[in-house]
């Protein structure tokens, strides 16, 4: 996946612009983007702050972990399952 120009904190940013009263093409035309982005990030982030973006970004990083917790433990899991049935 390309990685944006532009933080997620600057996306925030920007969408608020449109939210004080700014039009959408002034808004691309301002910061070198196409609208088909601009409604993209607005679905994706429209009405976050800055900090409820550093809490979801530090939720789903917890996320992943527990999620390789879980296949490390399926797999031992799995793993011991084998042994037993090929000794019994």
């Amino acid at each position: 996946m390309k990685k944006s120009r532009f933080s997620e904190t600057q996306i925030i940013k920007i969408l608020k612009e449109q939210e004080s009263g700014k039009a959408v093409n002034d808004i691309c035309r301002d910061h070198g983007i196409s609208q088909p982005t601009f409604y993209n990030w607005r679905s994706k982030y429209g009405g976050m702050e800055a900090n409820q973006l550093k809490k979801m970004k530090e939720m789903e990083a917890e996320l992943a972990q527990f999620k390789r917790m879980y296949a490390d433990l399926a797999f031992e899991n799995n793993a011991l399952k084998n042994l037993i049935e090929k000794k019994l």
